[in-house]
């Protein structure tokens, strides 16, 4: 059975306050000894409250980012990692997107590798122009990957992956530079250091859908900043 006092749980939040607290609830009932980083870009809404009132229990941590000069999911994570202490980290979104029953799957994974993906195999309520654009830009990533000899991912472009603390350690301290900060890939841009032959687990999970509170970050800019990190 997997020791989850061994994992740390990184959520990057913005204004994420109606979200946070049932996230947190659910991963602290359902996994035993897990420890959590909130990182947390500047919120003005409650979120650092409601991350806080977890915080007699000593293994939830809140890392206020809002002074920091550069601003971003990317950052945040990336921040958040340097400060972990397990051999394990898994990195999920705050808003409910990513079930919490599929950390189990992806802490197991790293059993036997070292990185392992959360695949969407379906992605409910998204309007046909946004489904267009997700394909597209995920193929667009992947050709660029596989024509440079990277490492790819039938989900390239998900935010719910687990991975070993000293790698992920590694790989940033040799390349946090280029990483583009104000995004918000940080998946994406973590594949482009792999070794080609690493093993990489994909764990696959449905019920991903439009969030049920707050709004989306996902804009223009971002998709730019994708382009960006894949091209560099």
């Amino acid at each position: 059975m997997y020791d989850y006092s061994k994992l740390t749980i990184i959520i990057p939040t913005l204004n994420e306050a109606k979200n946070i607290k049932i996230l947190i609830g659910k991963l602290l009932q359902m996994y035993k000894g897990v420890h959590i980083i909130v990182a947390d870009d500047g919120s003005k809404d409650a979120t650092k409250a409601e991350a806080l009132s977890f915080s007699g229990a000593n293994d939830v941590f809140f890392l206020d980012r809002s002074k920091e000069k550069v601003h971003g999911l990317t950052a945040s994570v990336l921040d958040a990692v340097e400060m972990v202490k397990t051999r394990d980290v898994i990195v999920m979104d705050a808003d409910l997107q990513h079930p919490p029953e599929k950390v189990a799957k992806l802490a197991e994974a790293l059993e036997s590798c070292n990185l392992a993906i959360g695949v969407r195999q379906e992605v409910k309520d998204w309007g046909i122009y946004r489904k267009i654009v997700s394909k597209s830009v995920s193929t667009f990533c992947n050709t660029v990957f596989a024509i440079r000899g990277k490492k790819t991912s039938s989900d390239i472009m998900s935010g719910f992956f687990a991975i070993k603390s000293d790698l992920f350690k590694s790989i940033i301290s040799k390349h946090k530079d280029s990483y583009i900060g104000t995004g918000y890939k940080v998946l994406l841009e973590t594949l482009k250091f792999i070794n080609s032959n690493e093993k990489v687990v994909e764990v696959p999970y449905t019920g991903f859908h439009e969030r049920v509170y707050g709004k989306s970050k996902a804009g223009a800019k971002q998709l730019k900043d994708i382009i960006r990190a894949t091209l560099r």
